[in-house]
């Protein structure tokens, strides 16, 4: 009789279906990372947990994903390798990418995003989080080196699943603290009147955003909302971005603009006029701001 499984070594598959893995996770064409890469890297990067003691069959995996239309094969695909490793599957829907991380580190436990952040949509990833943060260089290398067993049947000659894998109901645990984290820590009513432009193009992060912003006093008007994916980089910010803020300075009264990209872990700010601070301007504006809290502090012994 046939064995069932296949033996399958990760580093050859990298280099075979031209998805490549780093710190940072798996990224590819979307038509490269089919079912069977998919469920093999969650396989093996659950295998690199449980052999270092991390994790164990029967804990919690969360993942969350982003907008982009070949997200949510992708996450059926890791939630069923999860699921076959004897693991707990949480379907967290559409998340940002820091809600995944927040609850996954608030139960410790291992979790993934399907998202490719800011590159166009003919692509996509999978950023992987160990139960204390993200993976490091070290994981990584462990992760390439695993050999993982998957079954025969399960795929098709093309490497999509022979049936469609179906998505589990909507886990809407990690939206719910990942809006209380922001609603608990600052005060009620800190925005009360700030008139903020919500550019909410495909970010995943454009309804929490919105929530929050509201819950916390702002007046929200949600603008450039796209059914398609919009590649929005917080560091280099499109030609068709830069216009489309002038144009809402020139047609409306508002104090700033809020938006984030795809996975909503850049954000990215513009002021009255319609400018944009870079995401990595505003990260020195915010060090700077703190340290200069920290000073006061210490002056007042506070």
């Amino acid at each position: 009789m046939a064995d069932k499984n296949e033996q399958v070594a990760i580093a050859d598959l990298m280099q075979r279906s031209g998805v490549g893995f780093g710190t940072s996770g798996a990224r590819g064409l979307a038509a490269c990372m089919t079912d069977r890469v998919c469920y093999a890297y969650t396989t093996a990067f659950l295998q690199h947990l449980e052999k270092q003691g991390a994790i164990h069959p029967g804990d919690e995996v969360l993942i969350g994903g982003d907008l982009r239309p070949s997200t949510p094969r992708i996450m059926a695909a890791c939630l069923r390798a999860v699921s076959d490793l004897g693991y707990r599957a949480i379907h967290g829907g559409p998340l940002p990418t820091p809600a995944v991380a927040n609850l996954g580190l608030r139960r410790g436990i291992a979790s993934l995003v399907v998202t490719g952040s800011h590159i166009p949509d003919d692509r996509n990833g999978i950023k992987f989080y160990r139960p204390d943060g993200e993976i490091l260089k070290d994981d990584e290398i462990t992760i390439r080196e695993q050999q993982v067993m998957l079954p025969r049947t399960l795929f098709d000659e093309h490497g999509m699943a022979q049936q469609p894998f179906e998505l589990s109901p909507v886990d809407g645990a990690a939206y719910r603290e990942y809006l209380a984290r922001y609603l608990d820590f600052f005060p009620p009513g800190c925005l009360d009147g700030t008139r903020t432009l919500l550019y909410a193009h495909s970010s995943v992060a454009a309804e929490p955003l919105r929530e929050i912003l509201e819950g916390l006093g702002a007046e929200v008007t949600v603008v450039g909302r796209s059914e398609t994916f919009v590649p929005v980089d917080t560091e280099a910010i499109r030609v068709e971005d830069v216009a489309l803020a002038r144009e809402w300075a020139a047609e409306r009264d508002f104090d700033l603009i809020v938006s984030a990209d795809g996975d909503g872990d850049r954000p990215l700010i513009g002021d009255e006029r319609g400018e944009w601070l870079r995401g990595d301007v505003l990260g020195a504006l915010v060090a700077h701001r703190l340290a200069l809290r920290d000073r006061g502090h210490a002056r007042t012994g506070r």
